[in-house]
């Protein structure tokens, strides 16, 4: 009878640890995922964009056609830049309100 008390123990014991670790985590991700939602929607809301995947997608490509026209405006490219840039802005402005 006394093994049984002991697994019994040691059931509930690793059972608690694992159940530990587990709250943990989940608390230590919902704090991140609640971090980089307010971040995303603040980021939409200053923009004066709707908050979806499509709109975010829009942005990057947005932002990286405007980066893309400033390096070839750097590397002297004018019609390359003025291209790239005009495109980005126009991207741009289908995101704003």
């Amino acid at each position: 009878m006394e093994t049984e008390g002991t697994f019994d123990w040691l059931g509930q014991t690793l059972g608690k640890a694992i159940r530990f670790v587990v709250d943990l985590l989940s608390g230590l991700l919902g704090a991140i995922w609640a971090a980089m939602d307010q971040f995303l929607h603040g980021l939409a809301r200053a923009i004066g964009m709707d908050v979806s995947i499509f709109s975010f997608v829009l942005l990057f490509l947005g932002l990286l056609l405007l980066y893309s026209g400033i390096r070839a405006f750097v590397r002297r490219s004018f019609f390359g830049g003025i291209l790239l840039t005009v495109l980005g802005l126009i991207v741009m402005s289908w995101l704003i309100h």
